[in-house]
Parts: C-alpha cells; structure tokens; sequence
C-alpha cells in the first residue's frame, strides 16, 4: 500500500462498523471460511465489554481488529479450549471482577499487513491493562506454519526451534516479538484450524505495573526525592553545636519535602579536634563515644521534619573493636544499623578499624534500599547481592582527601547503577581539617547517578553538585522508570546474566 498521505487511527469498535468488520474478517481468514463472527456476537461484547473492543482503521477503512474480555485468572491456569474459555462463544465466561484481559481475537487484512498496525493494537491493549490494573493479557496463539513440521516435531520442540530461529512462524515470532511468553501448549484449542493442527500456545504478558488489591492501607511512593547533604568541615565545640549544622541541613531539605536526607562518612570528624594531642587509634576511639547520642538526636529529626535520614558514618565500639557504622532513622521511627564492609589500608594501619559482616537491603515507605560506605562501593558484589535483593536506590556516604580516590568512588558508583539497574546517590564532605589528624583535607561533589538506557539522562547523570562547595543537591527519581527497564530496557543487565555459569553469594 502507498505510504503517503495516510491517516491511521485506533477507535472504538461500534455495531455501526458491523458490515465492514465482517468483510474484513473474510479476507483476513481466508484458509477458515465463514469463520468470522455474527452480529449478535459482536452486539453482546459490545455490551459487556465496549472499552475491549477497538478497531484500527487506515484512511477511515477498517484494517484490522481486537476483541477482548475480563475474565479470572484462575480459568487460564489449566488447559483449555476457545470454546471453553468463551463460553461456547456467549462470553459468559467475561468478568468485571476478572484480572486477567483474554484476547478473543485479533486480524490485520492482508492489504494492511507490514505496517505494524497489530504492535499498535498490543499496545493499546497493554495500556488498558495498566489502567483496570489488571494482572496481564492471555490468549491462545495460533502457530499457522505448524501443519508444515508436524510429521517431525511435536508442538513443544516446534516453539523451541521457533525462539532459537531455526523455524519461522510469523504469527508466534510477532507476539514473541511483543513481549508475550509461551506458558503451555493448548490441545484441541481452535476447531477447524487446519494450519495449526488445532494446537496453539498460550501466550502471556505481565502487567509489572499491576497493584495486588489489599486491606491494609500502605503508602509506597515512585517517583522519590533525594536530599544530599554535601557537609563542611568547620570545627565544632560539643555535639550540640555539630547537631544544630545538622538540622539546618535537615530543616532546609524537608522544606523541599525531600524523603531522604544522606549525610557524609565521618561528618562528625571534626568533634576528634579536642583530642588531637592523643594518639590517632585513642582519638577516633573518643570520638565513638558521641555516637549514641548523635544517632538519638537523628532520630528525633527524621520524625519531627518527616524524613528518612541516613546518618553518613561514625566510629562505633562493638564488643571491644572499633568499627564504621552508620544508622538508617525512617521517619516513622524505626532506626536500623548499617556498617562498613571493608575497611582501607590506611583505616587498618592508622586506626585499627575492623569490617563488618552484615549485608542487607533496607525498607522504606520509598522503596528497597542499600547503603554501602564509601569503599564498599568499590567491591560490586555487595551491590550486586543488594540488587538481587530488590534494591531500588543505592546510597554511597564516601569520605575522600584526594581528587583520584574521590574519582575511585565516583566511577565505581556510576558503574553500580549501570549493571544494577538502579538510582545511586553519592555524598562526601569538603574542606580542611587542620587540626584533626588524619582527615586533615577533603574533596568532593555529590551526585546522582541512573542507568543509561532511553528514559533517563543519556550521561547517566541526574543531578551534581558544584565541587568541593558546601551545598545540599535535591533529585527526584521514579521508581516506576526502573521496573520498565528491568522488562523493556534496551539491555537487561539483571536479566540476562549466565547464572548458568556463575552467580554471587553470600556465605
């Protein structure tokens, strides 16, 4: 057909477009005479079920059709016939309370076809899933090349040697090719499909955007406002006075009803200031003594500003060894720990700080969460285990002198999110600490990082702060952008992993 000046529209089916419909269905099953539906047929669904029922029309003619209903899914869960499944072709079987969209039919006519006019259909019926928050689309797929393999093969090792590309069937390749799966072989499916040996497939598209009806109310957001606090340092006499610097960050952050605010590793460094004339491993040992107290006063703010406050990290003395920690206040009140992994050379030697040995993901009323800290960020297994574990948004408190150890965590950080399929916030402090040794300087520039696929910042950068400024770096990430990607990105790095040939544990 000539491609100029066309003008193709999807509509809803009307009884006013019955004639047509019926010609259109003779051309389109020419190998299954008088299979096309009746008057009456077409007269009920319209009744039950008009938002099901479009048509896709090419200069005002009719190209093509999809007809659906609702029905349970529980009625898919075994084999079945289309007789069966339509109710001997009443559509009794439709449902308002239904979950699940079944496909009764769908024909482009054979002038039509090569335009693509069927994905447009597919798409709508996607669509309308989304917004009845249904579970998915089924339908029984007819595989019309079969009758040409049946003296050979059974109708399982025809669809394997259809997805493997060694047979063609351009009936199944398009729906497979539309994100539906196989999930059984129907027998006895279509009475007089002769192309098909009656055999069909039952293909399936899952709608992940499908809300599970429940009767505790629970509040989850998608789209989450990040607040990153990139932290001073700037001597403090007592907690009081490091804890006021807090709330102004806090207080300013919940203003831009932020839902997270992250703090820097070791952002309480400069209270070691008083105890400079001890020795290094006696002073960071000192200041683990402000700890509890900072993690209390936290908490109170995460309630009263209504945000969940991710602490940075502080020194903690646990059953005798000084360790990294930091702690997650959700704003309900809730607090729950986090530590430091690995712990650098230069933290081993100097202050005789010991790793951790608890790797979790974190709930919020914002989605899954992980916190690594600093240099754990280096390692991509924690991460990785933390995104098999669900993780949505991946938090990195760093505390760098340098530019190149700054670069270190930037680079691995963005990389997170890339092979993760997740958001990644990175914050650190700036500044100079003269008076306190071995944090005597600091570099930094806080970001927000995303994977790098069609829906986010091609550069996979969605916000930064100025460097090595004191700032706080407001970001809004969607949630919803991340399970699209998980299905429908360009590559699917979660997915197509060869667990076959490894896989990363926990021991």
């Amino acid at each position: 057909m000539e491609q100029q000046n066309i003008n193709i529209e999807i509509l809803y089916l009307t009884i006013d477009d019955y004639q047509e419909l019926k010609q259109a269905m003779i051309e389109s099953y020419q190998h299954m005479p008088a299979s096309y539906w009746k008057e009456h047929h077409i007269s009920k669904l319209l009744e039950i079920f008009p938002k099901g029922q479009i048509v896709v029309k090419v200069n005002g003619q009719i190209a093509g059709c999809a007809l659906s209903i609702i029905i349970d899914q529980q009625k898919v869960e075994f084999p079945h016939t289309y007789r069966e499944i339509t109710g001997n072709y009443t559509f009794d079987t439709h449902s308002k309370k239904g979950d699940m969209l079944y496909g009764v039919d769908i024909f482009i006519k054979p002038e039509f076809r090569g335009m693509r006019l069927g994905r447009r259909m597919y798409d709508f019926r996607k669509e309308l899933c989304e917004k009845m928050n249904l579970k998915g689309i089924v339908f029984g797929g007819r595989i019309p090349n079969y009758h040409k393999y049946a003296d050979s093969l059974t109708p399982k090792q025809y669809i394997e040697k259809i997805k493997s590309k060694e047979v063609d069937d351009p009936v199944l390749n398009f729906q497979l090719s539309n994100d539906f799966y196989p999930v059984r072989i129907l027998k006895a499916y279509l009475e007089g499909d002769e192309l098909s040996k009656e055999f069909a497939v039952l293909l399936r598209w899952d709608n992940i955007y499908y809300e599970m009806k429940s009767i505790k109310t629970q509040i989850n957001k998608k789209v989450v406002r990040l607040g990153l606090v990139q932290w001073q340092m700037r001597p403090y006499n007592n907690t009081e006075e490091l804890m006021e610097q807090a709330e102004f960050f806090i207080d300013a952050l919940s203003g831009y009803k932020s839902d997270f605010a992250l703090f820097p590793e070791f952002f309480n460094a400069p209270l070691m200031a008083k105890y400079n004339k001890l020795s290094e491993p006696e002073a960071i040992r000192k200041l683990a003594d402000y700890t509890k107290t900072i993690v209390a006063e936290f908490s109170k703010l995460s309630i009263s500003y209504n945000i969940n406050i991710i602490t940075g990290s502080m020194p903690e003395i646990i059953d005798g060894n000084l360790h990294n920690t930091g702690y997650l206040c959700r704003r309900d009140g809730s607090v729950e720990r986090y530590e430091k992994i690995h712990v650098t050379p230069d933290e081993d030697r100097v202050w005789g700080l010991k790793g951790g040995n608890e790797i979790k993901v974190f709930d919020t009323d914002c989605g899954k969460i992980g916190i690594l800290i600093c240099y754990d960020v280096e390692f991509p297994e924690l991460s990785r285990l933390l995104a098999d574990d669900g993780m949505d948004i991946l938090f990195v408190p760093f505390l760098t002198d340098t530019q190149n150890a700054y670069a270190r965590v930037r680079y691995c950080a963005q990389s997170r999110a890339i092979e993760n399929e997740c958001f990644v916030a990175i914050t650190g402090s700036v500044g100079n600490l003269p008076k306190v040794q071995n944090m005597d300087i600091q570099y930094s520039q806080s970001m927000v990082f995303t994977p790098c696929d069609f829906p986010f910042p091609v550069n996979g950068i969605k916000s930064e702060a100025t460097p090595n400024t004191e700032m706080i770096l407001i970001a809004d990430v969607d949630l919803d952008l991340l399970t699209e990607l998980h299905n429908f990105g360009s590559v699917r790095n979660l997915k197509d992993r060869r667990t076959d040939l490894y896989t990363v544990s926990r021991r």
